[in-house]
């Protein structure tokens, strides 16, 4: 009497035809061996009615003989005491709303079970975004609507919506936060690409089934930001920071850091000291949005770092509990609104940082190298790099330019800048 077995079923000559090894031991489990090579378990069964019904278990590989075996003997159990789980879990996924669909993403998110096209699971300023932008687009437009029934053409229709602005509201978010919901054509896009995303998800999850409704939904493509501060808009920066520095020590200090390192936001507030490589003029950042990265940073930053009191054994810029990283995006923007630039924010400084590095006449590859662009190579991403000399001088040289700009040395450093030019040269 054949027992399937991983052996048996990994064994198994894929056919010209898709084909059926049952479970002589346990009748009504078995698995389709496709001609692709996949494999498929599944149970088989009548129901109180007579009718029969096939239900799906799993594909092998993402689970396991064993485990198949365990759910197709728990299915049928259910078969005897009357239960029809076919139909059941059909109808389960009929009622399933887009809000709830929605539910499950964002708590399988937050596991860490939703992976980036990186292959790491998203991280928790990610998950964040994806929440404010089902809250506050999706669940308004379609949360109540049967995600079965779900259409490109009411996709469309919800991206026409949030580019027209109708999602617009502004929202109270702690005791004095405001969060300001603008719509516009560039969220309609980011929208539609999470909405998609959380379909192809459920899809291979079986919770969903059927073409993805936001396949071939036409939205605008959003004009890519090019702020880049001006030496002025430096200086007036620089002294904002200065001022901040006895009300806003933290987000001071962590601004600073961004601008002469062309960081992220999140990844300067989010540093650890075990990240920080003084002696090597680098940062070894264990998770950004691109995964590890080795940046080189100049005398400016390494200075600035040495200056930053070590409070905390882990954080660099510690929360007031001291158990994880301080947020400080509303006191940077604090500052920056103080320097007479409301347009602006930290990102827009790590623009600038790259501008700087290309009028220094340094080549992409080494202003992608400079602020961690992603790198696709196998060496970066599985080995932790030390950066060559070449990239500690360019980064020294960038951030030295840029600090002159915010202490008003900017002639010194011009002329500095110059010279080292026509030794290249």
């Amino acid at each position: 009497m054949l027992r399937l077995t991983k052996t048996i079923v990994e064994s198994a000559t894929p056919r010209e035809r898709q084909f059926t090894l049952w479970c002589g031991e346990l009748p009504g489990f078995g698995v389709y061996v496709h001609p692709t090579g996949k494999r498929t378990y599944f149970v088989d069964y009548r129901n109180e009615l007579g009718a029969r019904k096939r239900m799906t278990i799993g594909r092998h590989g993402k689970i396991t003989t064993e485990e198949a075996r365990k759910i197709a003997i728990a299915t049928l159990g259910g078969v005897v005491k009357g239960q029809d789980p076919a139909t059941e879990r059909a109808t389960r996924r009929s009622s399933l709303t887009v809000r709830e669909l929605c539910d499950r993403y964002l708590e399988a998110a937050r596991a860490g079970l939703v992976m980036t096209r990186f292959r790491k699971p998203k991280r928790a300023s990610t998950v964040a975004v994806d929440e404010g932008r089902i809250a506050r687009h999706i669940v308004p437009l379609i949360g109540g609507r049967i995600a079965a029934e779900i259409t490109r053409p009411d996709v469309q229709r919800m991206a026409d919506a949030i580019a027209a602005g109708k999602t617009a509201v502004t929202v109270k978010t702690r005791a004095r936060g405001v969060a300001r919901v603008t719509g516009g054509a560039g969220t309609a896009a980011r929208v539609v690409e999470l909405f998609g995303g959380i379909w192809t998800w459920a899809e291979k999850r079986g919770v969903v089934s059927g073409r993805n409704p936001a396949h071939g939904v036409e939205t605008q493509r959003g004009q890519a930001k090019d702020r880049v501060l001006s030496r002025a808009e430096l200086a007036a920066l620089g002294k904002a920071i200065d001022a901040a520095a006895e009300r806003y020590p933290q987000a001071a200090s962590a601004l600073r850091l961004i601008v002469l390192t062309g960081m992220r936001r999140e990844e300067a507030v989010g540093l650890r000291w075990r990240e920080v490589d003084l002696d090597g003029s680098s940062l070894r950042l264990e998770a950004t949005k691109s995964g590890r990265s080795t940046r080189p940073i100049g005398k400016a930053a390494v200075e600035h770092l040495k200056a930053v009191p070590a409070t905390n054994e882990e954080w660099v810029f510690p929360n007031r509990s001291g158990d994880g990283s301080a947020d400080l995006k509303r006191q940077i923007a604090a500052i920056f609104d103080a320097a007479g630039l409301k347009d602006a924010r930290s990102h827009d400084t790590r623009r600038t940082f790259a501008s700087v590095a290309a009028e220094l006449e340094y080549g992409d590859a080494t202003i992608a190298e400079l602020i961690g662009h992603a790198r696709r190579g196998v060496t970066e991403r599985h080995y932790v790099r030390r950066p060559d000399a070449t990239l500690i001088a360019a980064a020294d040289r960038v951030a030295r330019v840029i600090d002159g700009y915010m202490s008003g040395t900017e002639a010194k450093i011009v002329a500095m800048s110059r010279k080292e030019m026509n030794r290249r040269e």
